[in-house]
Order: structure tokens, then sequence, then C-alpha cells
């Protein structure tokens, strides 16, 4: 009987130490964001503030989209 008894105490010692090393865990690092998703240029057409990234490169700078470029260069052709 004091053998169960001890066998018992000793699961229980085990599974409690275990429980409290997992929240002492950190939680995993979130990546860092590029330099391109956090710089925000504004379109050249109309203005509109988005993502360096997501942002569509033209003649005459960026832009939201490939109308707005086309638009764009169709009005202000090259030299």
């Amino acid at each position: 009987m004091k053998l169960l008894i001890l066998l018992l105490a000793v699961l229980a010692l085990v599974w409690l130490l275990r429980g409290t090393r997992r929240r002492v865990d950190p939680p995993p690092a979130r990546p860092a964001p590029d330099d391109a998703a956090r710089i925000i240029v504004a379109c050249q057409h109309c203005g509109l503030h988005l993502p360096r990234g997501e942002a569509l490169p033209g003649r005459g700078g960026v832009f939201c989209g490939e109308a707005h470029r086309a638009e764009y260069e169709k009005h202000h052709p090259a030299p």
C-alpha cells in the first residue's frame, strides 16, 4: 500500500512539473514585417495610400493598379 501511495505521489509531482514548464515557455516570436510592408506610398494618379509592396511601379511613380498606371502614362507621355 505504501508503494502505491508513493508511486501516485511521484506521478502527481511529475504531472505538476510538466504542466508548469509549459506555462513558463515564452510564446513564439512573430516575424518582423519587411520594410516594403511598412513603407506607405501614394498612388501618383489618385493619391490612394497603400503599402509599397502592393504598389505597381510606373514611369511617373507608383500606382494602386494597372488602370491608374495606364491612365497616368497616357496623359503624361515619355519625353
